[in-house]
């Protein structure tokens, strides 16, 4: 018997979303624009963001040029910019391109830096939303080590 019932339901599987079509669905550009590329996602709950650290980064000329250091606050905008995507992926075309702000940012944690050569993985779950209102736990994540962590909120404006 084939009986799908809604707690029992199969995410469908997303294909990865590259560079070009992350530009497509935020307004993101360089030296703002800090994930590369997104993949496993499952539709208005998780995704995961690929964030290429290369030497040149803009934010490596001062901090700090003698060890570099991708500043925390950069990882935790990687997080929020993965969680955007998964926004828009979920709302779909007509939210594509519109801005997302940051409402609050509680329990960052930075365990280990982030430098060059690293491959950061940037886990977002979505915790909760409420109209265009949305909670996230994010997770950044290096060779299987945690090296930050935080949980926000950011609200979508949908109006032009």
């Amino acid at each position: 018997m084939d009986v799908t019932t809604e707690e029992h339901k199969v995410p469908e599987k997303v294909p990865d979303l590259d560079i070009l079509r992350i530009m497509q669905m935020i307004p993101h550009r360089y030296p703002m624009l800090l994930i590369d590329k997104v993949v496993d996602i499952v539709t208005g709950e998780s995704c995961t963001g690929i964030k290429n650290v290369t030497i040149n980064e803009p934010f490596f000329t001062g901090h700090f040029p003698q060890k570099p250091v991708m500043p925390g606050v950069m990882i935790v905008e990687a997080m929020a910019q993965t969680s955007a995507v998964l926004v828009m992926h979920t709302l779909g075309q007509s939210a594509e391109g519109k801005l997302v702000y940051f409402m609050s940012i509680e329990e960052a944690k930075f365990r280990r830096p982030v430098v060059p050569g690293d491959r950061v993985e940037i886990k977002v779950q979505k915790i909760q939303n409420r109209r265009n209102v949305w909670k996230f736990k994010g997770e950044a994540w290096v060779d299987g080590a945690m090296c930050a962590e935080a949980s926000y909120a950011a609200m979508i404006v949908m109006e032009s």
